[in-house]
């Protein structure tokens, strides 16, 4: 397929805008279920969503390793965890890119989102304080 180039102009601007649309943080608890985005800043965190809500964590470095809901009566894990590496620039071993995760509230209660990793980059162990990643989840009925 041939575009033109106001064609491919048009394009890149829509999906700028989808972009932009995407990477927003809505805490509302309207009727229109919001998203929190947590990353690796957001550990020891304790994050608060309605029933509804979806919460997407991305973690730099490809070494994290989600570790299974304790209840997943309470967050839902969409699909499994997505491996991201970035290619280029990098060296082997390296661990550059990141690891995804999105979870949907499900019911109320209180639960915690954590990954682990052990190495840090091309044979280098991690130090304790970056071994560790973990976010309380609470999760409340919506309010009308």
């Amino acid at each position: 397929m041939v575009l033109s180039r106001s064609g491919t102009i048009a394009a890149l601007l829509v999906g700028i805008v989808v972009l932009a649309g995407a990477c927003t943080s809505s805490q509302g608890h309207g009727p229109t279920p919001a998203v929190s985005h947590l990353a690796g800043a957001d550990n020891g965190r304790t994050l608060t969503v309605a029933v509804g809500d979806r919460v997407q964590v991305v973690l730099a470095s490809t070494y994290w390793s989600f570790v299974p809901l304790p209840d997943r009566s309470v967050l839902r894990l969409d699909g499994s965890p997505r491996t991201s590496p970035q290619l280029g620039h990098c060296v082997p071993g390296g661990g550059c890119g990141t690891v995804s995760a999105s979870f949907t509230a499900v019911a109320a209660g209180t639960v915690a989102i954590a990954a682990t990793r052990t190495s840090c980059g091309e044979a280098l162990a991690c130090a304790p304080d970056q071994r560790n990643f973990r976010v309380v989840v609470e999760v409340h009925q919506p309010t009308a």
